[in-house]
């Protein structure tokens, strides 16, 4: 099955998810996050602002700025697809751009340089037992993790993760996706 059916697919079974049960998985995610040493070790962690049916980032970035760690958003730059993040400190620094998406004001925000980021939460549609993912088309991680030497991990629905995906040689694995029943380390052995 291709990425756009399986992305498809997936964007059909996130739909039908009603608000109880996308607030009860998404705190279960939270909680696995909040407890692991990736956030626990983290300084500056880089986190797009969810739109609902991804799992929920607001209380992340709420959680983040409790403890005194930095938060730092990708802002995409369509023309060439790259990205890059920025310090957020206060959710009215955010502007709506295409899509609805929320990303910082880089008028309002700094710059954080790659090599500063810690933990990195990486966004995704479709995952798999190995790490890889479908993420909703646009490439930015792929370019920008390229050259990324700190920790990725996603979070995610445990619907959201397959038994294995079709990938291209340029796609990069993530370390770790969170569920709300588990989570898939794919460092042992590293």
């Amino acid at each position: 099955m291709g990425k756009e059916k399986q992305r498809e697919e997936m964007k059909n079974w996130l739909s039908g998810l009603s608000k109880k049960q996308y607030d009860l998985k998404s705190q279960k995610i939270h909680q696995a996050l909040f407890s692991s040493a990736e956030w626990k070790k983290a300084q500056i962690v880089g986190v797009t602002v969810s739109r609902v049916p991804e799992v929920d980032t607001i209380p992340i970035i709420e959680q983040a700025w409790l403890e005194k760690k930095l938060i730092a958003v990708p802002k995409c730059q369509p023309k060439d697809k790259s990205m890059e993040f920025f310090i957020l400190k206060a959710f009215d620094e955010l502007e709506t751009v295409y899509f609805g998406l929320r990303e910082p004001d880089p008028t309002r925000t700094s710059h954080c340089e790659k090599s500063a980021l810690d933990l990195i939460l990486v966004p995704g549609l479709v995952f798999d037992k190995k790490g890889y993912r479908i993420g909703f088309g646009g490439g930015y991680y792929d370019r920008f993790l390229t050259d990324y030497n700190g920790t990725t991990v996603s979070l995610a629905f445990e619907e959201q993760v397959k038994e294995e995906l079709e990938h291209e040689t340029f796609d990069i694995p993530v370390s770790k996706i969170m569920t709300d029943e588990t989570t898939y380390d794919f460092t042992v052995g590293e």
